[in-house]
């Protein structure tokens, strides 16, 4: 049996490595694709995040339908879509209306994917260890997205590859790793078909969600934008940052998973929330307090840490796994919190993209710097034995 389970993380190991490659290639490249292709405005620009993002707010639904399976076997058919949604962005989309089309398809299977990839890794690993657990599958997998992002940079710097090229890449990408699913054991599952799973229990765990969409989006649409339109980087510029940002994440991840398991979720979330008011205040005023020659370093260290500071998630996830009733609420519970992070997610890109518009960037920033505010005061509601523990000792 843990032989069995050896093999099996391997392999769920494994088919991380390939979807970090397919990540530094994709990763890079999206936002540059976007402006450079269809010229689109920065209020288009946050719309297109409601089409993108659309499909997380529905994947309770998505997840729903397919309940019934093991995790597993939703994880291979949500990777099989999410291929097919790259290859059409890159070799099927002569206008921008096919574009969103197949970014949609590619969004189903990515947010599908999310949940049970978490499930997936709790499912694997024993009590006390699926922080480490996650912080070991999430370094190879940012490992691997070397790879990617130095394709990324050589290819577009060197040999006039193309965008078309380089989403047919990570389509392929994205079958080795479903193919590694393929040969990994499914287990028998007894829980039915659930199509909506909301409990009062993991309210807070709904609210923690709900600001990381916010703080999210903002991050992942103009944090790039402010690359691209107010410092006009290009293409091999995000490539060079992803590569920074992996090389650190590979020690980064780990290491913050240990520390998870060791110092409890509170103390992780309410770190990472301070520390993106830092984030956002670089890329809000980097311009007005510093010269131009370090102002745009300023703001590329803003862009690596904040990637960093996503594999926070994880924190959110061991959250949920000490306070779930039963294992069977685990997958369903993942999926409901993915699509309450969405119903901000795809809305509040459009709305920043015409405050940007209407006053400049600087206040988009602003705004995410509340956010992580609230954050902060929603995290220190966090109740785990570790905590409860801590706060005994304290009074006593």
């Amino acid at each position: 049996m843990l032989a069995g389970k050896k093999r099996d993380f391997f392999l769920f190991c494994l088919s991380g490595a390939f979807l970090g490659m397919y990540t530094g290639l994709y990763d890079p490249i999206f936002n540059n694709y976007i402006a450079e292709t269809f010229q689109v405005s920065e209020a288009t620009r946050g719309g297109l995040e409601f089409f993108r993002e659309l499909p997380g707010f529905l994947v309770v639904i998505f997840s729903g339908i397919l309940m019934s399976l093991a995790d597993i076997r939703i994880a291979v058919i949500s990777l099989l879509i999410m291929s097919l949604g790259l290859f059409g962005q890159g070799y099927v989309s002569p206008t921008l209306q096919w574009a969103v089309v197949w970014m949609v398809m590619w969004s189903i299977g990515a947010h599908l994917f999310m949940p049970v990839s978490s499930s997936i890794a709790v499912s694997l690993s024993e009590p006390g260890e699926v922080g480490r657990k996650l912080g070991k599958w999430s370094a190879i997998n940012t490992a691997a997205s070397l790879l990617g992002y130095l394709f990324v940079w050589t290819g577009f710097r060197y040999f006039n590859i193309d965008y078309r090229m380089t989403f047919g890449i990570a389509a392929f990408a994205v079958v080795a790793a479903m193919v590694c699913l393929l040969g990994m054991r499914v287990p028998k599952v007894s829980r039915p078909g659930i199509t909506f799973m909301f409990k009062r229990r993991y309210s807070l765990y709904y609210l923690l969600s709900l600001l990381f969409g916010a703080r999210k989006q903002i991050f992942l649409t103009f944090g790039p934008w402010v690359l691209i339109k107010v410092f006009h980087q290009p293409v091999t510029t995000f490539a060079l940052l992803g590569l920074a940002g992996t090389a650190l994440g590979i020690f980064f991840k780990p290491a913050l998973g240990a520390a998870i398991d060791r110092l409890g979720e509170r103390t992780i979330i309410m770190g990472e929330s301070l520390a993106l008011v830092a984030v956002c205040l670089g890329y809000g005023f980097a311009q007005d307090i510093f010269p131009a020659t370090l102002a745009i370093f300023v703001v590329y260290a803003c862009f690596v840490g904040d990637s960093l500071l996503f594999a926070c998630l994880m924190a959110r996830t061991t959250y949920l796994n000490k306070i779930v009733e039963k294992r069977e609420d685990l997958t369903p519970t993942l999926s409901m919190g993915l699509s309450v992070d969405h119903a901000v997610s795809m809305t509040i890109p459009f709305f920043a993209g015409l405050l940007w518009e209407l006053v400049g960037f600087r206040y988009v920033f602003l705004v995410a710097a509340l956010l992580a505010l609230a954050n902060f005061w929603a995290a220190t509601y966090i109740r785990t034995g570790r905590e409860q523990s801590c706060e005994t000792s304290t009074r006593a």
